[in-house]
C-alpha cells in the first residue's frame, strides 16, 4: 500500500506519535536515530507493512502505540522504544541483526533477538497458563526489557480490540492477559497495568459481570466519596492534634478484585463491604516508626470500633518477604466496615516496589531467585537506569532448572542434568519402561541425552523394551528412580507368575491336579525358603518343570494320593468381590493413545465406564496417568473447556478377551414374571455374565439396576434390543 493511500487519520496519528516519542527521548537519542527510524518506517510502508493484522490493526501504528506505553507507563528509554518500533517493521524489511547492531547498537539488536526467541516459544503452542511457562519466558527472554515490552504490547492490544468482531481471538488474548501477562506485570511491580489487564480481561470474558459491577460502582461513587470524606475528616483532626506528619488516600478496589471476592464469598455486590480501603502513610523517622504506627492505631480504634477478627499485625513481626503494615477493619459511620492500612513512608516504599512483597501479599508466589531479581529490575526502572545491569541478575537465576516442551506444547520443569529417560517417566511409568530414545527438536537422541531449556521432546517406545538396572544411574529425578525400581521389581514378579502359569499348564496337560499344600511341601523339600525363589528358578530355566511334576507325584503318592480338592471357582469368586482388580488383569484389548503409542498404562474412567467399541478419548491426569473417557461422557464438555491441552486422542485398535462391567437401568410395568424374563435373556447368552440386579417396585412400576459383564458395544447393543422386546419394559438405558 502506497503511503498516499493510507487512511489520513492513521498517517496523522503515526506522525504525532513519532513526534511525541522523539520529544520525550530527545536527550537519549543518538544523532542519526531519527533519520534512520524514518527510513525504516518508509521502507516498511513500501513493503506493505501497513496492511492490517488479524484484528485489522495497522502493525506500524500498533508498534508506535506500544512504544508509547512502554516509555510513559513502564519507563523504557531509547533502546527499548527503538526495538519496539523496528520489531513492528521487521516482517516487512530485510535488516539482519548485524545491520541493526551497526545502525542502532548492540542493546537494540539484543532486545529484538529476545523478542524473536520468545515468539518462537509461542509457536510451540504452549500451555501458557502454567507457572512453568512464566518462568521459562523470563529465563528465555535474555533481556528483561523483552518481558516489559510484551506486557506493554498486550496492554495496547487489550485496549484496541474492544469493538473487534474476531470473537474467538479476542477471548484467547483476554485469557492470556489474565493468566500470563497480569501475573508478570504484578511480579514486576507494574500494578496499574496489572489492574488494567485484569479489568479488561474480565470485561471481554465476562461482559455481564464487568458492567454489573461497573454500573453499581458508578451509581455509588458520589455517596462513597462522601462517606470516605466523613470517615477520614475526624481522623485527620486527631492525627494533626497528636503532631503526626502523614497523608491519607482512599482507593476503590478494581472491578476484577471485587468480582473475585464476590465469587469467593458467594455473595452479590451488596455483600462486599470493603469496596475501598483507607491508607494512612506516616512520615516518621526510623526509630519512631512502630511507636507512631501504634499511636495512629490507638487513635483510630478509640474513634471507631475495631473488628478483632480482621486485625493483621505485620508490624511486630513482618512477613518473611519484608512486608510491614498494620491492617485493621473498623465500624465507621452508618455501621459500615472500613479497612484501614497504617504504615510509614519507608514501609510503603518496600510494599510498593521492593522485595517482591506486594505480589506475594496478594497470593502470587514465585521462586526465591526470581524475587530478588525482579525487585532489582523494578528499582532500576524507577531510577531510569538503562537496564544494562539486568544481565548480571540472569546469570545464576535458572542454573538448577530446565524447562522443556512436549510436542503438543505442554511444559515441564526438570532439574539440570535430567535426561530423555526422566522426561519419559514424567509422562507415564509405562512410557518410561518402554523408552528406547527420543527426538529433541526433531533430532534422534538416546535415553541418556540431557535436556536443555526450550527443547521440544518426543519419546520413542518399543513393546520389546524393558527397564534395565543401569537406568538408575541415567536418571536424575527421584520420581524416575522410584518408578524404575518398581518396574524392575514388577518384572521379577511377572516372570515368576509366568513360570507359575507355565507349570500349571503342564500339570493340566498331564491331567495332574495341583494342590497348593502339596506344592508348598515340594518347594520346601527342594530347598527353597521362598516360593518366589522357586518360580524364579523355573523362569530362568534352572529347574526342569517335568522333573518338578514327577517329584510332585511322588510326594502326593506318599500322602496316599489324598489330594485336597480346591474349588475351581475360588479365584473367580475372589475377583467377583474385587471386580476392579479383575478387570486390570483381564484387560488385554489394545488401545492406541495419542501419536500411535500402544501399551501405555491407562485406566477406564468410572464416570462413564467405556468399553471396547465406544468412541473414546484420553485425559492426562495430574499424576501423569491417562484416564480413558467415552466421547459422550457427561464430564467431557467441562474437561475440553478447562483442560483442552490435556486431552489426547485414543481409539480401540485390537480386540482381546477383555470383559467390562456395564450398568443398565430398566424401567417397566411390575408384571408377574417380568424380572424372570429379563434375567432369562441374560443367562441364555454365554458371553454375558450377570453381576448383580437390584429392583425397586412402586405403584405398579419397577426400576431395576442391572450390572452385567460383557466384552464390547455390539454385544451390549444386542442385549439392550433383546431386553426392550420383553413385554412390559418401557425403557432401557446405559448408565
Amino acid at each position: 500500500m502506497d503511503i498516499t493511500e493510507q487512511i489520513p487519520t492513521e498517517e496523522q496519528t503515526i506522525s504525532e506519535l513519532l513526534a511525541t516519542l522523539h520529544d520525550a527521548l530527545a536527550q537519549y537519542l543518538h544523532p542519526d536515530d531519527d533519520r534512520q527510524v524514518r527510513e525504516i518506517l518508509e521502507e516498511a510502508r513500501e513493503q506493505k507493512a501497513s496492511q492490517s493484522n488479524v484484528f485489522h490493526l495497522n502493525p506500524m501504528l500498533f508498534g508506535l502505540q506500544t512504544a508509547q506505553i512502554a516509555m510513559e507507563e513502564i519507563g523504557l528509554r531509547r533502546e527499548g522504544v527503538l526495538a519496539i518500533i523496528l520489531y513492528s517493521c521487521q516482517a516487512h524489511t530485510r535488516h539482519t541483526l548485524e545491520e541493526i547492531t551497526e545502525r542502532f547498537g548492540e542493546g537494540v539488536a539484543q532486545i529484538i533477538h529476545g523478542l524473536d526467541r520468545v515468539q518462537g516459544l509461542y509457536k510451540k503452542s504452549p500451555a501458557v497458563e502454567s507457572e512453568n511457562f512464566r518462568n521459562l519466558l523470563i529465563s528465555f527472554a535474555e533481556d528483561m526489557r523483552v518481558i516489559l515490552i510484551m506486557i506493554a504490547d498486550r496492554v495496547n492490544l487489550m485496549r484496541q480490540i474492544r469493538d473487534t468482531d474476531m470473537v474467538e481471538e479476542k477471548l484467547r488474548v483476554s485469557e492470556e492477559a489474565s493468566y500470563l501477562y497480569a501475573p508478570l506485570a504484578h511480579k514486576l511491580g507494574l500494578y496499574k497495568l496489572k489492574s488494567e489487564l485484569e479489568d479488561l480481561s474480565l470485561k471481554y470474558l465476562e461482559h455481564d459481570a464487568y458492567y454489573m459491577i461497573k454500573d453499581k460502582l458508578n451509581a455509588t461513587k458520589r455517596s462513597r466519596d462522601a462517606y470516605i470524606e466523613r470517615f477520614i475528616r475526624p481522623i485527620e483532626e486527631k492525627l494533626h492534634e497528636a503532631g503526626l506528619k502523614f497523608h491519607m488516600k482512599g482507593r476503590t478496589k478494581s472491578i476484577h478484585s471485587i468480582w473475585q471476592k464476590m465469587k469467593k464469598q458467594k455473595c452479590g455486590f451488596e455483600g462486599i463491604y470493603d469496596l475501598f480501603a483507607i491508607r494512612i502513610i506516616i512520615d516518621a523517622p526510623l526509630e519512631k516508626e512502630k511507636m507512631q504506627c501504634w499511636q495512629t492505631f490507638s487513635i483510630i480504634t478509640d474513634m471507631y470500633q475495631p473488628n478483632p477478627k480482621r486485625m493483621r499485625d505485620w508490624l511486630s513481626v513482618p512477613k518473611s518477604n519484608g512486608y510491614e503494615s498494620l491492617h485493621i477493619t473498623v465500624l465507621g459511620p452508618e455501621s459500615k466496615w472500613v479497612e484501614v492500612q497504617i504504615r510509614t513512608e519507608r514501609m510503603d516504599e518496600v510494599a510498593e516496589r521492593g522485595l517482591a512483597a506486594h505480589w506475594r501479599y496478594k497470593g502470587i508466589k514465585g521462586d526465591s531467585g526470581i524475587d530478588e531479581w525482579l525487585s532489582n529490575i523494578r528499582s532500576a526502572l524507577e531510577s531510569n537506569d538503562d537496564l544494562q545491569m539486568m544481565d548480571q541478575f540472569k546469570m545464576d537465576l535458572y542454573e538448577d532448572e530446565v524447562f522443556v516442551f512436549t510436542p503438543k506444547g505442554d511444559l515441564f520443569k526438570f532439574p539440570k542434568g535430567a535426561t530423555i529417560l526422566d522426561f519419559a517417566y514424567h509422562i507415564h511409568s509405562n512410557v518410561g519402561n518402554r523408552c528406547v530414545g527420543g527426538r529433541i527438536n526433531d533430532r534422534l537422541v538416546p535415553v541418556r541425552e540431557p535436556l536443555h531449556s526450550g527443547d521440544t521432546v518426543e519419546i520413542l517406545t518399543s513393546n520389546n523394551q524393558k527397564p534395565k538396572q543401569d537406568w538408575l544411574s541415567i536418571v536424575k529425578t527421584s520420581r524416575a528412580k522410584s518408578k524404575i525400581r518398581l518396574a524392575l521389581k514388577e518384572t521379577q514378579v511377572k516372570d515368576g507368575l509366568f513360570a507359575k502359569e507355565m507349570l500349571e499348564r503342564k500339570f493340566k496337560n498331564k491331567k495332574v491336579e495341583m494342590d497348593e499344600a502339596t506344592m508348598s511341601h515340594l518347594i520346601r523339600k527342594l530347598g527353597f525358603k521362598e516360593t518366589r525363589d522357586f518360580y524364579k528358578q523355573l523362569a530362568d530355566e534352572k529347574l526342569d518343570p517335568n522333573e518338578v511334576i514327577e517329584k510332585y507325584i511322588e510326594i502326593r503318592n506318599i500322602e496316599n494320593g489324598n489330594v485336597p480338592q480346591v474349588s475351581t471357582r475360588s479365584a473367580e469368586e475372589f475377583n467377583y468381590e474385587n471386580p476392579d482388580e479383575q478387570y486390570t488383569r483381564l484387560n488385554d484389548d489394545v488401545l492406541v493413545i495419542d501419536r500411535n503409542l500402544k501399551g501405555i498404562d491407562y485406566q477406564l474412567a468410572k464416570c462413564c465406564n467405556p468399553i471396547y467399541g465406544d468412541n473414546i478419548f484420553g485425559f492426562v491426569t495430574v499424576n501423569g496417568g491417562i484416564k480413558v473417557h467415552r466421547a459422550d461422557c457427561p464430564n467431557a464438555p467441562e474437561l475440553r473447556r478447562r483442560f483442552g491441552y490435556r486431552i489426547v486422542k485414543a481409539k480401540w485398535s485390537g480386540k482381546g478377551s477383555s470383559q467390562y462391567a456395564i450398568t443398565l437401568r430398566v424401567v417397566g410395568n411390575d408384571d408377574i414374571g417380568i424380572v424372570n424374563n429379563i434375567t432369562s435373556i441374560i443367562s441364555k447368552d454365554e458371553k454375558i455374565v450377570m453381576r448383580s440386579i437390584n429392583i425397586d417396585s412402586h405403584d405398579g412400576l419397577f426400576g431395576g439396576i442391572l450390572v452385567v459383564q460383557l466384552d464390547d458395544t455390539s454385544r451390549l447393543e444386542a442385549l439392550i434390543k433383546k431386553i426392550r422386546t420383553v413385554k412390559g419394559v418401557k425403557q432401557v438405558e446405559r448408565l
